[in-house]
């Protein structure tokens, strides 16, 4: 009786239910159907533009890509290589349409502009570690940071880097002498933990000692942070935020941030209370007639916490630790990669190699005296070498933009939103403006030679209003570390450019490392 008695009561909570139903059901298929028919709309638009087979709605060309960097980035150079004359192509990644654009003249159209300055969807993804810095941020703030950020890479303040540079090369070269006449050795971990040393102790005036303490928690963490973002940007599937926790890697990726930002956040109220005491001082000695003036060194962090913007307020914690964590992402992994694969082509190639020494020589003698910014402008030759492996083997393969605006590319209406990817791997190889582009040869990046050259047909650091804000800064590092060692030692390796199995992820790097043997030079 008393079931009987209920089921009124169970009959309403189940009409209930399917209203409940019924009232969720319509929006989300509101959403779907707006999905589906904006992704419709959107394939319609580019379908003039060659592209890349099969195509799944949603899907896109996920389905076709490999997960695994190596493999994932040989695919999309051989697409490249394969419809060279096509003028650009189009790649769906999950429900995101790109045009791949990899000529001189279609790149500028993007690089050139001042609309098109925001980066694409996939770079939300650094967000979580990096926040709305210098290389995230768009609009307003982006012109606002840039224009602040700029006076802080004048040249007296990357001259205090120089000494720091200076330091850290002298200790890579202390470790680098156990392996002479010895066995090949692969040396990319050793300049990645100098850069590292470098990059925090002008970034952040912390000296990690990363050289002497290759197991540093720290180090661990920003390597596998790089590793899971460039995973996930070409995971469609881990792309919802609460679906990423669920996987393992959601979890490496929470703890690895929670390790960064606990590091970053310690340096910077570390550094704080520095600025504090060095006021106090400061003040209490000119008040007893102190005039001391020892010298300070300065780090990029000291010029954040003192940086103001046009209405002259100062950063607030978060904007300063996302400068920080920017700086310190960009500016280690993309100069590690250059000068590794400069000393793989000097090992490569011995008669480029004899006119580094040569050079060096004439400049250095027999002294072992730090690197001076007189002699960054003599180092002419070296110069050439670290450009042309930056074409050959471009520190960041592969970078992207949202179109901001409708715009025409070589005849092909582009309609705004979509995301243009740009491949410097494959543009430094455009036969018309590199002759035989596989070649290793610094003479194309004489003055004579690149007289005429099409300015965007060579773009290692981007170009254009966006270009990077840190490249001097590169230059002079990677100078003062490469001829440091070569001032030392020459270098051979019988590692042939076929074993080398190139990732392509956030930054262009050998798979198996680069083997080298090192002779001590006389």
């Amino acid at each position: 009786m008393g079931f009987w008695a209920m089921a009124p009561e169970g009959e309403r909570l189940f009409s209930w239910a399917l209203a409940l139903l019924a009232a969720l059901a319509t929006p989300l298929a509101v959403w779907v159907a707006r999905l589906l028919l904006g992704h419709y709309w959107k394939y319609k638009e580019l379908k003039p533009i060659p592209g890349i087979s099969p195509w799944y709605p949603l899907l896109g060309n996920a389905l076709l890509f490999e997960r695994d960097g190596e493999a994932f980035f040989k695919q999309l150079i051989d697409y490249t290589a394969l419809l060279w004359n096509t003028p650009l192509l189009q790649l769906w990644v999950g429900p995101l349409p790109f045009i791949i654009l990899y000529h001189p003249e279609t790149v500028e159209v993007v690089l050139s502009s001042s609309k098109h300055i925001t980066k694409s969807d996939p770079y939300k993804f650094l967000h979580p570690w990096l926040g709305t810095g210098l290389l995230t941020s768009t609009g307003g703030k982006w012109r606002s940071r840039r224009k602040m950020l700029t006076p802080t890479f004048h040249f007296t303040i990357l001259e205090d880097f120089l000494e720091v540079m200076n330091e850290q090369a002298n200790i890579l070269v202390q470790k680098l002498e156990k392996h002479v006449d010895k066995e090949p050795f692969n040396c990319f971990f050793y300049i990645t933990l100098c850069a590292l040393d470098v990059i925090c102790e002008t970034a952040m005036g912390k000296n990690i000692g990363a050289q002497h303490n290759k197991d540093s928690e720290y180090v661990r963490a920003v390597y596998r942070m790089s590793d899971l973002i460039h995973r996930r940007q070409k995971s469609p599937w881990l792309w919802p935020n609460l679906l990423y926790l669920m996987f393992q890697e959601g979890r490496e990726h929470y703890r690895s941030l929670k390790i960064l930002h606990t590091f970053t956040d310690n340096v910077i109220a570390e550094k704080a209370r520095e600025l504090k005491n060095q006021e106090r001082h400061k003040s209490n000695a000119v008040s007893n007639g102190d005039q001391s003036k020892r010298k300070v060194r300065r780090a990029f962090l000291d010029m954040l916490l003192n940086a103001t913007d046009d209405d002259g307020k100062k950063l607030n914690y978060l904007d300063i630790r996302e400068e920080v964590d920017t700086f310190m992402f960009e500016g280690h992994d993309t100069t590690t990669a250059a000068m590794n694969w400069c000393i793989y082509l000097l090992a490569r190639h011995p008669e480029a190699q004899r006119k580094v020494h040569h050079e060096l020589d004439e400049i250095f003698g027999n002294s072992d005296r730090h690197v001076t910014m007189d002699d960054m402008k003599q180092l002419r030759y070296l110069d050439c070498v670290i450009k042309e492996a930056l074409r050959l083997f471009p520190s960041v393969p592969l970078f992207a933009r949202k179109l901001s605006e409708e715009c025409y590319i070589r005849g092909f209406r582009v309609p705004k939103g979509v995301d243009a990817l740009i491949l410097p791997f494959a543009l430094h190889r455009d036969p018309d403006v590199f002759p035989e582009p596989e070649e290793f040869r610094p003479e194309r990046f004489f003055p004579e030679n690149a007289a005429g050259r099409h300015p965007y047909a060579y773009v290692p650091f981007s170009a254009g209003p966006r270009n990077c804000i840190g490249q001097r800064f590169a230059q002079m590092e990677e100078k003062t570390i490469l001829a440091t060692i070569l001032r030392r030692f020459s270098v051979e390796s019988a590692q042939r450019r076929d074993q080398l199995d190139l990732v392509g992820e956030l930054i262009l790097r050998p798979d198996k490392g680069i083997w080298i043997q090192l002779k001590k030079r006389k």
